[in-house]
């Protein structure tokens, strides 16, 4: 669900690099060395020194887009939304064409709970560019709190109307975590192919391990050793060697593979509405959204399964994250049954197991 104290969040509200690179190449952009420094403390996290090498930018340059859209960045980082709101208000009158104003604009809107504002916005960035996905992405999701709250509405009026109960029902469990970010990309992610998909981030490579969770690579290297042995030799296999803290790049990329392999996995389970599977993916201590116990959690989860005659889930890896026995991965999740479709972002907390990676936090959002 999208509440307002949670829309920002750790949002870096869209900085298309492929917008950045055709307002470089038009009269207005002069990317001078403070913009430069400030883009580089910005994403170091350093906001202050960034927005003072912004403005020092701005004072040569106050038309300039790039500029500008940097400072509303920051000035959204440091959570002056006011100010964040009227740079992007400001973008949006000098360059009308531009969506990434619009659609940031939308997200500190729904930061304040103001939902018809966000939608309006979200709106005008699809007219101007009709095949910007975060934008439609963004607006199913302020779609779907307004029609939460229309349900709500309407069993105040009718408590007893079955219908508008299952459909909040669905509606509130696609947004579990109680809480949902408008989606949004950082200068870090590399730019697509064409311009009108400015805010979709660049594929991550596909996974290379297998689909099932339960068997490392370093343990099918070993059973690979062990076939390999002589037949008179009868002492069993050594166990699989603990991966050392500081890991090589392979064990890395080896980690990586495992971690998406579960992730896939998990979406396969839901898909085959195999709720004894699809709960298995989840840590004895995961983070139960709501404050719900577990018992009351995994209950609902199985009826949510249960019920659609049909589901399919799609999880696209967008980013992985390895720290030794911890993952973070953030997916755009792709949900469809014969009641239901939805698209939405999330971010998974993974804790490796022994030999399996499995799901201790899901959170919508980035």
């Amino acid at each position: 669900m999208l509440h307002c104290n949670s829309v920002i969040g750790r949002l870096a509200a869209a900085i298309a690099v492929a917008w950045l690179a055709i307002a470089a190449g038009s009269a207005f952009a002069a990317p001078a060395d403070d913009l430069k420094e400030a883009q580089k403390l910005y994403n170091e996290g350093k906001l202050q020194p960034a927005l003072d090498k912004v403005d020092a930018f701005l004072k040569a340059e106050p038309k300039d887009p790039q500029g500008r859209f940097l400072k509303g960045l920051v000035l959204t980082e440091q959570k002056r939304t006011q100010e964040a709101i009227q740079v992007f208000t400001g973008l949006t009158e000098d360059y009308p064409e531009l969506p990434e104003p619009y659609n940031n604009l939308a997200v500190l809107y729904a930061s304040q709970g103001d939902y018809e504002k966000a939608k309006s916005a979200l709106e005008l960035a699809i007219h101007t560019h009709p095949t910007y996905a975060t934008a439609h992405e963004n607006l199913g999701d302020v779609y779907a709190e307004l029609a939460s709250r229309a349900y709500d509405r309407a069993l105040q009026l009718d408590k007893n109307n079955a219908s508008v109960k299952v459909k909040l029902a669905m509606v509130k469990d696609l947004f579990s975590a109680q809480k949902i970010a408008l989606r949004a990309q950082t200068v870090n992610e590399q730019a697509p192919a064409a311009p009108s998909e400015a805010a979709k981030p660049a594929p991550a490579k596909p996974a290379a391990a297998k689909p099932q969770p339960a068997k490392t690579q370093s343990a099918q290297a070993e059973a690979a050793k062990v076939e390999t042995t002589k037949p008179a030799e009868a002492h069993p296999a050594p166990p699989p060697k603990k991966e050392p803290e500081a890991a090589s790049p392979s064990a890395a990329g080896d980690a990586k593979a495992q971690v998406e392999a579960a992730v896939q996995g998990w979406a396969r389970a839901w898909s085959a509405k195999d709720v004894k599977g699809y709960l298995a993916y989840y840590a004895s201590d995961f983070e139960v959204p709501g404050g719900q116990s577990r018992e009351a959690w995994e209950k609902l989860r199985a009826e949510r399964i249960e019920h659609p005659k049909s589901i399919e889930v799609e999880a696209k890896v967008l980013a992985v994250q390895v720290s030794g026995d911890q993952a973070t991965v953030k997916i755009h999740q792709t949900y469809r049954s014969d009641a239901l479709k939805s698209t939405n972002t999330k971010t998974l907390r993974l804790e490796r197991s022994g030999d399996h990676w499995l799901i201790k936090q899901e959170r919508l959002g980035g």
